[in-house]
């Protein structure tokens, strides 16, 4: 059997998360502490005890999220799979996980890429939304037609868009009149994988370069091509390309089979993806990492 680790987006966040292997393994204590030390504030403390509404802010909710991640990794011992993955912000988190970079360089890129998000969109000029029941090309059209973008390739049937508020709302209509099952707003307070991006794709393109960044032990299957990449290059351009483009997630699990995987290990707080592979690729198995 062979096996990938795939490491979640913003979504899968719940105050407390990590806090049990905070008190109790040495490995996860120290990647929070390194998250902290990297940030120059108490990132875990908010992780462990909330309120919720500032956990899930942008700029706290991603470096949140991975050193979760890497936590539960690092905690387990468990060997690097032949390749990695992750849905939009996991896709750093995967690549610290493979070596390219250290804890402390992807909590600060995550924060200034969650603060490079919020201020390119002022609040409550952007939307996402999420359109269930409807063909990815279908939708295409209909956010073409609209002004809007689809930012998340998810599953059959699952697909999210995102952009200006009004431009989501007529593709919503427009969803719905065509005959999607439904169609709603999602609680994030950024618009995310869309044109209204492009200042926060500049913002992070200078971010990448500003660290140090090593090619990844084993290859990433991008959230922008769907195929397994390791060039560092070729890495920070797809990185920032997904700031204003969407995350080919079908196409992603689809491409896993193909390469002959056969076990998706979803690693981080929450079970998104482990729901979604199933629905994607019956063939794969899909389960959590065991610590």
């Amino acid at each position: 059997m062979s096996s990938i680790f795939v490491f979640p987006g913003q979504g899968s966040q719940s105050v407390g998360m990590g806090r049990d292997l905070y008190e109790n393994n040495a490995a996860a204590r120290a990647v929070f502490e390194e998250v902290d030390a990297a940030l120059g504030e108490k990132l875990s403390d908010i992780i462990f005890n909330g309120p919720m509404e500032t956990l899930t802010l942008t700029r706290n909710v991603q470096p949140a999220i991975m050193a979760v991640s890497i936590a539960m990794l690092r905690a387990s011992n468990a060997e690097l799979t032949p390749y990695v993955a992750g849905h939009s912000l996991g896709e750093y988190t995967a690549l610290c996980a493979a070596g390219a970079l250290s804890v402390g360089d992807t909590a600060k890129l995550l924060r200034a890429r969650g603060d490079a998000m919020q201020a390119a969109a002022p609040v409550g000029a952007g939307l996402t939304a999420v359109v269930l029941g409807m063909d990815i090309d279908a939708v295409r059209d209909i956010c073409a037609a609209a002004g809007c973008d689809v930012a998340n390739d998810n599953s059959p049937g699952q697909v999210v868009i995102s952009g200006a508020k009004d431009a989501v709302e007529a593709a919503m209509v427009a969803a719905k009149e065509a005959g999607a099952k439904r169609a709603l707003p999602l609680a994030l307070s950024v618009p995310v994988h869309c044109r209204m991006q492009e200042s926060a794709a500049d913002v992070m393109r200078a971010a990448l370069d500003s660290v140090t960044f090593h090619a990844p032990a084993v290859p990433l299957i991008s959230n922008k091509t769907a195929a397994p990449m390791t060039d560092v290059d070729e890495i920070k351009d797809a990185l920032v390309y997904q700031m204003t483009h969407g995350v080919r997630w079908r196409e992603s699990v689809l491409a896993m089979r193909d390469l002959g995987i056969t076990e998706t290990i979803e690693v981080g707080p929450g079970n998104v993806l482990t729901g979604l592979t199933p629905r994607i690729c019956p063939e794969l198995t899909a389960k959590k990492l065991e610590i």
